[in-house]
């Protein structure tokens, strides 16, 4: 179908008014919140959310989501009703808790003390079924953003998806091809261009502020869990976990507890580790001040990256260390730091460095002085949540779309793929394209297991 054949999504005036009888049949019975919970927000200015995925950054994301008043959460949907064990043994969460605790946080804010309105689902298609809601937040392990995203602009759905993006590189142009067929608002949510701080460096680097810049460094998080090992055996799986549906696209493996919940992170199936986890952080604040939301480097070279031993359930890197170089002429240097989060940028006039707790640099004037009227201004968004919910109404780009989601995405998938061949790739950024290497140009999309791809029918 192509962007003509598109059906024209509802308005909002005509959403709310089929909005009563469409939420007795999902609900089975009025799903609009009185007025005391979203303080002055009519129930026709409010976002309705599904929020698909229950785990350990759902414990971020919610809380954000519950302090907006023009945001209805009215859904969840993991495939783990409830357990302990996700970032430590005593994190007990899953669809069940965190209905239960959205309908706290809502009748907290209720005369009566009480709140009724959140359904829990097994499968996220029930969510995507569910023409009373507007938008939803993609909170799942990284393996399975490219699918729900697509299929959700599919159905219609706005999308706040979590970093990384994606898994592989190619999952980030079918993703952008169905947001903009689909006309929908996609926020990745690495939530950096939303502090003030970041955006000022990355104002000052475009602006020149340091100069021509030459070369910049970013500082990854070292991995915060170790593998089971070698010999690592199989294990039961949790009552009321369905296994198979938390695989989904990828390879059907025995289970064990470190493979699923928070430690998926470190599991080339699920996920690209720290390189794409605090990657997606400081290569993409790298990115936004060199102006690469549309771009990427033209070779990327292993530094001596370190990886857990043959046989261990983790595989990927324990050590990060790669270079990326871009026809500017600028070096990107990745590694894994103790700082965590940060990038220095180093230019012909100075240097400046940001990170978690602000802005240094070489110089007092290169932060002191003022951008002139005519400098570079970059978006200003103060909530990146905010900033979705706003996007939402306005059908305007929210400060992250989903190509600079891609792009800085795409720049951690190249360093892995460099990294685990201990070798220099080339790349096209243009055509997207490895450029004589068969074997890392394999390495740029995966297979998906079936039933699980793009074409999957939506439910009705």
């Amino acid at each position: 179908m192509n962007a003509a054949q598109t059906p024209r999504p509802l308005t909002r005036r005509e959403f709310i008014r089929s909005s009563s009888a469409l939420a007795a049949v999902a609900l089975g019975g009025p799903f609009i919140a009185p007025g005391s919970v979203f303080g002055q927000n009519a129930p026709s200015k409010r976002i309705t959310l599904g929020v698909i995925g229950c785990g350990n950054q759902s414990t971020v994301d919610l809380p954000e989501w519950l302090k907006l008043d023009d945001c209805q959460i009215v859904a969840v949907a993991d495939v783990n009703k409830a357990s302990f064990g996700y970032r430590n043994d005593k994190q007990f969460l899953g669809r069940e808790p965190q209905r239960e605790f959205i309908e706290k946080a809502y009748a907290q804010k209720t005369a009566s003390g009480t709140f009724r309105g959140v359904t829990a689902y097994a499968d996220f298609r029930d969510v995507l079924a569910r023409r009373d809601i507007d938008a939803v937040a993609i909170i799942t392990p990284d393996h399975w953003h490219a699918v729900m995203t697509v299929l959700a602009a599919r159905a219609g759905k706005d999308i706040y998806c979590q970093k990384p993006m994606t898994l592989t590189l190619r999952e980030g142009r079918e993703m952008i091809a169905a947001v903009r067929q689909h006309r929908r608002i996609l926020q990745t949510g690495s939530q950096w261009r939303s502090t003030a701080f970041v955006r000022e460096a990355c104002e000052f680097v475009r602006n020149g502020r340091i100069g021509k810049l030459q070369h910049v460094e970013t500082y990854l998080a070292e991995n915060n869990f170790t593998g089971p090992g070698p010999g690592w055996k199989e294990m039961p799986v949790p009552e009321g976990f369905d296994y198979d549906a938390w695989l989904g696209p990828a390879p059907k493996v025995p289970f064990h507890k470190d493979r699923c919940f928070y430690r998926f992170r470190f599991i080339r199936d699920y996920s690209g580790g720290q390189t794409t986890n605090y990657g997606c952080h400081s290569n993409g604040v790298a990115h936004w001040a060199m102006g690469m939301d549309a771009s990427g480097p033209t070779e990327i070279e292993d530094l001596g990256a370190e990886f857990p031993p043959a046989g261990d359930l983790f595989t990927t890197p324990t050590k990060i260390a790669f270079r990326a170089s871009y026809a500017s002429g600028v070096v990107l240097e990745c590694r894994t730091d103790k700082r965590n989060f940060g990038a220095t940028f180093t230019g012909t006039g100075g240097w400046l460095r940001v990170g978690s707790k602000g802005l240094e640099a070489s110089s007092p004037e290169i932060l002191k002085q003022p951008l002139a009227a005519g400098d570079l201004r970059l978006p200003v968004s103060a909530n990146h949540y905010r900033n979705f919910l706003d996007c939402v109404k306005s059908r305007q780009d929210p400060v992250e779309p989903v190509e600079a989601g891609h792009r800085t995405a795409s720049l951690c998938h190249l360093g892995n793929i460099a990294m685990l061949l201990h070798k220099k790739i080339r790349w096209d950024p243009k055509k997207e394209e490895i450029v004589g290497d068969a074997e890392a140009a394999k390495m740029t999309a995966r297979p998906m297991r079936a039933p699980w791809n793009y074409d999957l029918p939506l439910k009705t």
